[in-house]
């Protein structure tokens, strides 16, 4: 696999982390309450960081 593509899936899973963000902090605030609100904003932000370290790698790359 060339390197340009290995970029664009590295990128494509980062989008999709956020994407899975966004939900999980959708939930955490609106829908959910006591531990599980705690857990899912967790993860959440989790999610959040890791597809920032991602999309940045390939930016930077």
């Amino acid at each position: 696999m060339s390197p340009a593509m290995m970029k664009m899936w590295i990128s494509i899973a980062g989008m999709a982390l956020m994407f899975l963000a966004i939900i999980t902090i959708y939930l955490s605030r609106y829908k959910l309450k006591g531990i599980f609100r705690m857990i899912t904003a967790i993860i959440a932000y989790l999610f959040m960081i890791v597809a920032g370290l991602t999309l940045l790698i390939v930016f930077f790359t």
